[in-house]
């Protein structure tokens, strides 16, 4: 009983380092996995909102993320919850996009800017012919509606030319860079 907790929690501390280090490095861009739970809480839009002004956080510079599994599974209410977030100016993401229900038509309703394609389809595109035409579907099928691609765990630079040139929009993993430990604010209250 203590996602919403959770995701409460992580929201605030995102916001609250993201408004401490936004100034030093304005290019600076936060993404944050939503839990199903908070799809589905309508005061977490509130949260948010009242977040984005008392951290004076520009909305474009914060995308929320949800996965496929938690969009399809309640289609009406994630549409609306991310039409929400949209309108206060953040962006959106489909998350771990081909391992859930991979309906293509979907994806055409959802109010999301970016569809991150699952890692699971891109580690092996080096060597997997039906995963690299797997995420070539998915990048132009996403490309078709609107949306930008992300590929996720791109661990070689093998990979990250061969997602080059089937034209994904950004990528994320290991060759590109390790987590790091961001200093920021050292406490948060709501």
């Amino acid at each position: 009983g203590l996602m919403l907790d959770i995701d409460r929690w992580v929201i605030g501390r995102a916001m609250a380092s993201l408004a401490a280090l936004h100034t030093g490095m304005p290019q600076l861009r936060y993404s944050v996995n939503l839990s199903a739970m908070a799809v589905c809480d309508t005061g977490i839009l509130d949260f948010i909102k009242e977040l984005l002004v008392r951290y004076n956080v520009e909305p474009g510079a914060i995308t929320f993320e949800i996965t496929e599994n938690v969009a399809i599974g309640n289609i009406t209410l994630a549409v609306q919850f991310l039409e929400q977030l949209r309108a206060l100016g953040c962006c959106t993401a489909l998350d771990d996009f081909g391992i859930g229900y991979s309906s293509f038509a979907y994806l055409k309703d959802l109010p999301v800017d970016y569809v991150k394609i699952d890692g699971s389809f891109v580690k092996d595109i080096e060597t997997n012919v039906l995963h690299r035409a797997m995420v070539k579907s998915m990048h132009e099928v996403a490309h078709a509606v609107g949306k930008k691609t992300v590929a996720e765990f791109v661990e070689s630079e093998r990979c990250l030319e061969m997602l080059r040139d089937i034209g994904v929009d950004y990528v994320q993993g290991y060759h590109i860079g390790k987590p790091v430990v961001v200093e920021g604010p050292q406490s948060f209250t709501e």
